[in-house]
């Protein structure tokens, strides 16, 4: 029953069905309008684990590195110089931790999955990188609020993820096929966490986003 179920980002009430396939349906919050799967389509874990271990994401693909460099260019333009970093969700091969030390950055890194140093969570950073990160996570609201609270003040946090367009753009995404794609953020969803949280906002481009702490 959607009366039961409670959005993942803002803990909202106001749920309706959005979208549907043959593999699952899609639900929309009415307060932050965060699009997302409900839990009992959620993978497994280890199910979770065998789908990430099929990308092939290398640190010398220069395809992957000219994508990386879409969320990597702005953000740097708004760090100084030698700034602290985390890459949240580097998956096994951390290119984008790789292409910011080259800048001369330092990253530490954080996988669930792959690269699960708990202390890289408990430490405080000047940016925190998600590269497609957030469309996967469960608990979203917990997740993001856990990773902005170790950002200084006047720090930035570097989201990329497909944004939401409309119903019928949804309807024939590519990105919603992905099953352990399970959060669709939308500009109004990124507008109302920024605002929730007194973040600065830049949305760039269809897929790259820039909340910056301002206390």
């Amino acid at each position: 029953m959607l009366d039961e179920i409670h959005c993942p980002l803002c803990m909202g009430i106001e749920i309706t069905p959005y979208s549907s396939d043959r593999r699952r349906s899609y639900l929309c919050c009415g307060t932050c309008r965060l699009v997302f799967v409900p839990p009992k389509w959620h993978l497994s874990r280890s199910a979770e684990k065998a789908e990430y271990e099929l990308h092939q994401n290398k640190i010398d693909d220069p395809g992957y590195r000219k994508f990386l460099s879409r969320l990597m260019c702005p953000l740097i333009e708004r760090l100084a110089a030698g700034a602290q970093g985390l890459d949240f969700g580097c998956g096994s091969g951390p290119a984008l931790a790789h292409m910011l030390r080259e800048n001369g950055f330092h990253v530490s890194l954080y996988d669930s999955f792959f690269m699960c140093d708990e202390r890289t969570l408990n430490a405080s950073y000047d940016f925190i990188c998600a590269t497609e990160v957030v469309e996967h996570l469960h608990h979203p609201a917990q997740e993001l609020q856990h990773l902005w609270s170790l950002l200084r003040p006047g720090g930035w946090m570097g989201v990329m993820t497909k944004l939401v367009l409309d119903h019928t753009a949804f309807s024939r995404w590519h990105y919603k096929n992905d099953p352990t794609h399970v959060c669709f953020f939308s500009a109004d969803a990124w507008r109302w966490w920024a605002h929730d949280h007194g973040a600065s906002l830049e949305i760039i481009g269809a897929d790259v986003i820039l909340l910056q702490r301002m206390r």
